[in-house]
């Protein structure tokens, strides 16, 4: 049994666990832009494609419950391990075969992402060890770090992505060529990664004493003293990622281009300086949080921009139209270091893992729902704004009920400064 862990013991660990971050979410970029040309290539049809993107989501979220809620029992170098495994797996399959069961069950059972975002056990896992690693004051501005590496490493796999595929092909390559070289790719990240992640020093891993771990408590998807909180959290945060699928990137620029005509070249540059703002406006959020705490700091950033939210559908020019969504993105983020902070601030050292994976576990799937309505609303000029209206009012709704019911609960760090 390793020591207990504490903040600053083994922590060359944290670097490297930016440096696999950002090589996971390059692969994700990577293979993201090239993925349904593959499967197209493949002989695939749109309705088998679009059966198994759905079985790549939930079959990632389903393994990442798994694995996340067990990590802490089982060891976080472990899981993570397993993890980079997956990816091998199924880029494995996508580079040597075109059989549609076989690239279904690789799809399943295999990490891929299909929107370049962040897939399988990972993301629960890495915080969890920075949050042992770090001292609490520094904790929330690392996170906020970690966001900006990974939607900078995305961006750079996407570009990375297409730039091979056509260049392969310009080398003579036929395109199904071409993608499975990118396949090949992204398992050799995956490889990379495992080869990484066993190298992870002892401090990542939750140590117990003797005797509790002789007579481990009682516990639920791994958590047993916190399992009320991080519950009523992941009902709060599925509201939340429900509103936001209302306004996903892709239907916003779909609306863009109905009401104002802009083109797919202009769509693009709106969207890059959208999320370059997005991006860097998370930085901030740790200065804030120091001052007014991290519930307050989730709730103050995220009021105003839900309101920004709601009016865009108002704006009668494409240049208010986008300074609104300008103005709204960038201060749209700061909520996303903070509320990951005090997920894991709230509960016992050994539930860290699992409760970021339940938190991240009930977003997907609230995220994953709301397409399904947004979609018909979209569909009618009429109705096109509404999805707008929808998205910020029910981010209200969840703000001022977060408020409510967590503003009293508060991060160590937070309690002991009032104290002193």
């Amino acid at each position: 049994m390793t020591a207990p862990a504490t903040p600053g013991r083994g922590r060359r660990d944290v670097p490297v666990l930016f440096a696999t971050r950002a090589a996971r979410l390059f692969a994700y970029g990577l293979l993201s832009v090239v993925l349904v040309l593959h499967l197209s290539a493949a002989g695939l049809g749109e309705a088998e494609i679009g059966v198994l993107l759905t079985l790549t989501l939930l079959g990632d979220t389903a393994i990442s419950l798994w694995l996340t809620t067990r990590a802490d029992r089982a060891g976080r170098r472990r899981t993570l391990v397993a993890g980079a495994l997956l990816m091998v797996l199924a880029a494995a399959v996508f580079s040597t075969t075109t059989s549609f069961p076989l690239l279904l069950l690789a799809a399943t059972i295999g990490v891929m992402s299909p929107s370049g975002n962040e897939v399988g056990p990972f993301l629960a896992i890495e915080q969890a060890a920075l949050a042992q690693e770090l001292p609490a004051e520094r904790r929330t501005s690392a996170f906020a770090w970690y966001q900006l590496t990974g939607a900078l490493a995305t961006a750079v796999g996407s570009l990375a992505g297409g730039a091979l595929s056509e260049g392969l092909q310009h080398a003579g390559l036929a395109p199904l060529a071409s993608y499975r070289a990118v396949s090949a790719g992204y398992g050799a990240v995956g490889l990379g990664l495992a080869a990484i992640f066993l190298r992870l020093s002892p401090a990542v891993e939750i140590a117990r004493p003797p005797a509790v771990a002789a007579t481990p408590r009682r516990s639920f998807l791994g958590l047993h003293r916190s399992r009320r909180t991080v519950l009523e959290l992941s009902a709060l945060f599925s509201v939340d990622a429900f509103a936001g699928g209302f306004v996903v990137q892709s239907f916003v620029a779909y609306w863009l281009h109905r009401r104002f005509g802009v083109a797919e070249a202009g769509l693009g540059a709106i969207f890059f300086g959208a999320n370059v703002l997005a991006g860097l406006s998370a930085l901030s959020a740790a200065w804030i949080a120091r001052r007014i705490g991290l519930v307050n700091t989730m709730v103050a950033t995220h009021l105003p921009s839900n309101v920004l939210l709601a009016l865009v559908p108002f704006m009668p020019t494409l240049p208010l139209a986008v300074a609104v969504l300008f103005l709204r993105f960038s201060i749209s983020q700061m909520d996303v270091p903070t509320r990951q902070s005090y997920t894991v601030a709230v509960v016992e050292p050994d539930e860290r893992s699992a409760a970021a994976g339940v938190t991240g576990i009930a977003r997907t799937v609230g995220a994953a729902l709301a397409p399904l309505a947004a979609g018909p609303l979209y569909a009618s000029p009429a109705l096109a704004g509404v999805p707008f209206l929808v998205s910020g009012g029910l981010k209200i709704v969840y703000d001022l009920v977060l408020w409510r019911r967590f503003r009293a609960i508060r991060p160590p760090e937070e309690a002991a400064r009032e104290r002193a």
